[in-house]
């Protein structure tokens, strides 16, 4: 089994000043990393192009000064305010934009910005001084306030475009590549990353087009950053509900098991510092496999994967409402080390264990096994509770799910679950989920639609714009 996994191609920077070519810039304030990543969704196609991409570590941002307030952290205790994160914000967008040789404010169509740092805070509702800050940071670097929501009239939308948009049929109503996200009957959020989650699966939705697999909904999206976020989508027309959020550890897995040998910092060291190359030939592999499995059958003793036990504030670090999403029906699929990451140094103790014993190429084949394993346990906990369908595809991003020999293994292992009978031509890696998602998140705000390579509707099924303007009542 070949796993398919997406990368897409770069364009020219002729091509992008000369066809109708939709730019956006993703800004995301990670745990581990800060990115800016700007794509090019080429209207006349429906493709999005990777243009260029600044990544600078986030442990890197400046301190707080005296006068400013904390008001997060990293997963690593790593002190934000929003000053400091508006100029980190501010930095990245503008070198990415200068890297890409454009101009802010005349190439830059839409900024979409997300934050996957929410371990650190109390409540879901802190994240919105996330948010505010990440704008901040975009207006400090020239960004007009009208590229960040979505414009009301089709006059609103630069020239070139305005052909492509459908704005005068659908506006946007918040449904992002056909899926509407949970809100609580409070209208609280159920789980701080969910705009993470949302990004995900519209971006792994995308890329689905470079491999010829037909991601629509039903679908599973899996995001393995530093924390874990992601979506289970139901199969219902028009638009689809969310019926499960993932929360809690993904790439800090890998991180304490690296924070274990004397490579990286014992308490901000990332699996990142260390990962070039390090994959272990076919034969060497074949030789240590019982050593290998043995490893990582230790590692996953200490890591839960379960529904979200009722009552949780907080579950793998990350601040979730259980009591919110068993109101509307959203199972919460969690994974935690511990209690809140109490296991976390076991971990680091087998980790120092294996690069004693062995060497750096068997503990990533160690972390390939695990995080294989995590994906699968994943997916069960969702089939148990009744979330996954014949048809539902099935799509993991982030830096803990796609690299190394990880897409093979979880091939392998979600064979063994008989999901389907064809596991490769229903499971896609995606690079870069979120920057492709925020393209399309800027497209739907946009109303800029391709109704012959559509991304919403049902897996098999035709475009649903004539579903969307009945719904909202549109001529």
């Amino acid at each position: 089994m070949k796993p398919k996994i997406v990368e897409s191609p770069s364009v020219r920077l002729i091509d992008l000043k000369s066809k109708a070519y939709f730019i956006v810039a993703s800004v995301e304030v990670g745990n581990t990393t800060t990115k800016c990543i700007l794509t090019a969704t080429n209207l006349e196609d429906g493709k999005t192009r990777l243009v260029t991409k600044t990544v600078s570590m986030t442990r890197d941002v400046r301190p707080p000064k005296a006068d400013e307030e904390v008001f997060g952290r990293t997963l690593t205790g790593v002190e934000l305010t929003r000053q400091s994160v508006g100029e980190l914000v501010r930095d990245t967008l503008v070198g990415a934009v200068k890297k890409a040789n454009l101009d802010i404010k005349e190439d830059i169509h839409f900024v979409v910005r997300s934050t996957g740092v929410v371990a650190g805070f109390d409540t879901p509702d802190e994240v919105g001084e996330f948010i505010k800050a990440l704008a901040d940071g975009c207006l400090m670097a020239g960004v007009p306030p009208n590229r960040m929501t979505p414009p009301m009239a089709l006059s609103n939308i630069p020239e070139k475009f305005r052909k492509h948009s459908k704005l005068e049929q659908v506006v946007f109503d918040g449904a992002v590549a056909s899926v509407t996200p949970p809100t609580g009957a409070t209208g609280v959020e159920i789980v701080a990353n969910e705009m993470e989650g949302e990004l995900a699966t519209a971006g792994i939705k995308e890329g689905a087009k470079w491999v010829d697999v037909d991601f629509r909904n039903p679908c599973i999206s899996i995001d393995f950053g530093t924390t874990l976020d992601g979506r289970i989508i139901s199969p219902d027309l028009p638009y689809a509900k969310t019926i499960g959020n993932f929360c809690g550890y993904a790439g800090a897995i890998p991180d304490a098991i690296i924070q274990g040998t004397s490579l990286v910092d014992s308490k901000k060291g990332t699996a990142l510092d260390v990962s070039d190359n390090v994959s272990l030939g076919r034969l060497a592999h074949k030789l240590k496999e019982k050593a290998i499995k043995g490893y990582a059958e230790r590692i996953n003793e200490y890591i839960i994967i379960e529904k979200v036990p009722s009552g949780r504030k907080r579950y793998g670090s990350v601040p979730v409402n259980s009591e919110a999403a068993d109101e509307i029906g959203v199972v919460l699929i969690g994974c935690d080390v511990g209690h809140n990451g109490t296991d976390m140094e076991k971990l680091s103790e087998i980790g120092a264990e294996v690069y004693e014993k062995h060497d750096l190429k068997v503990l990533f084949a160690v972390i390939d096994e695990v995080m294989a394993r995590v994906v699968q346990r994943l997916v069960k906990v969702a089939q148990e509770e009744g979330l996954v369908f014949e048809d539902t595809a099935i799509g993991v991003t982030g830096r803990a799910g796609i690299t190394g020999d990880k897409p093979k293994l979880i091939l392998k292992y979600l064979q063994e679950l008989g999901i389907n009978n064809k596991i490769e031509e229903n499971v896609i890696f995606v690079d870069d989920g979120l920057a492709r998602g925020a393209a399309v998140m800027a497209r739907c705000m946009n109303s800029l639609g391709t109704t012959f390579n559509p991304l919403g509707g049902h897996r098999g099924g035709k475009c649903i714009l004539g579903q969307r303007m009945k719904l909202q009542n549109r001529k």
